[in-house]
């Protein structure tokens, strides 16, 4: 019954995303672990000890993260069908629902749109500085634009492809596993000399279950498109992420956009390749055209889904 469930937490993901109420009320399931996460990093972190010393611990703190999500995810599994039977796939449906980050990601990045449009630069900076990490605060309206751009790429793959390819392939403890080990990648897998060796497991972990999603978004963005694979193919790897390069150079491929290029974090220029041979005076109606392709993307993201799930059973 996996097949239905994942596309009604699709389905019931996409219009509202994850409301502000009950992000207020609740928090939601990534914060969880982003506290789990924090909490063994401060502990088992420590920048006097070896590098191996400090690797294992990462991998002790990706271990418990697998088998909190895993175990869990089996238990609330379990549980549903213990109360309704039959109508459990509704429940886990339910339960998968907040790992899907459709609607939510049209959301925030429809939110960075609508100000660069009317002009507003500043709200805008602010509004794609919820969604990236990179420093925004000297962006200017192509750099705002195309920020939002390649978040809504990425996260494609990272938010509805990822999950959803997950949740499929392994119900609830697939899917909530997938979600703590991004986000453990979001938090401590980068190259910085305190996170390199501790986040090491969580990075190439991460990489390995966006291997096939991210190709995936990839190929979904431009049959969506009906163009784009010759950027695709050759732009693909120009990305430091063996997997964020896929999508992003779909999406500018499909658009004829120049993307990536050189950015900022913590105060500190990074020279990045450039991704597409397109236009690279980008602005709020580029953020436009790019959610409707993303929307068409999802659309046939969940046909797909459906249509493979029928034909594995």
């Amino acid at each position: 019954m996996v097949e239905p469930v994942a596309l009604l937490a699709m389905a019931l993901e996409a219009p509202v995303g994850w409301p502000d109420a009950v992000q207020r009320r609740i928090g939601h399931p990534v914060g969880l672990f982003a506290a789990i996460i924090g909490a063994y990093e401060r502990r088992w972190n420590q920048t006097d000890g070896s590098a191996a010393a400090r690797r294992a611990s990462g991998i002790g703190c990706v271990l418990i993260l697998l088998c909190i999500t895993i175990g869990g995810g089996l238990l609330l599994e379990w549980a549903a069908k213990l109360l309704l039977g039959q109508w459990s796939w509704i429940m886990v449906a339910l339960l998968a629902m907040p790992g899907m980050a459709a609607g939510s990601l049209h959301r925030h990045v429809r939110a960075v749109a609508i100000p660069l449009r009317a002009g507003d630069l500043e709200q805008a900076r602010a509004a794609v500085g919820m969604i990236v990490g990179r420093d925004t605060a000297q962006l200017d309206r192509a750099g705002v634009a195309r920020a939002a751009i390649e978040s809504l790429a990425e996260s494609f793959c990272d938010g509805v492809a990822a999950p959803l390819f997950w949740l499929l392939l392994g119900g609830l403890p697939g899917l909530w596993a997938y979600k703590a080990i991004n986000t453990a990648d979001s938090l401590i897998g980068h190259r910085e000399p305190r996170w390199r060796a501790f986040g090491w497991a969580a990075a190439r972990l991460d990489d390995g279950l966006n291997l096939i999603p991210a190709r995936l978004a990839g190929l979904l963005l431009c049959l969506a498109a009906g163009r784009g694979w010759r950027i695709l193919w050759r732009d693909a790897r120009c990305h430091a992420s063996p997997n964020a390069g896929w999508p992003e150079a779909a999406m500018a491929g499909a658009l004829d956009l120049s993307l990536a290029g050189p950015i900022a974090y913590d105060g500190v220029p990074q020279e990045k390749d450039w991704i597409g041979s397109g236009r690279r005076d980008l602005d709020g109606q580029d953020i436009d055209r790019a959610l409707r392709l993303y929307r068409r993307a999802c659309l046939l993201l969940a046909v797909v889904a459906g249509g493979g799930a029928w034909a594995w059973r």
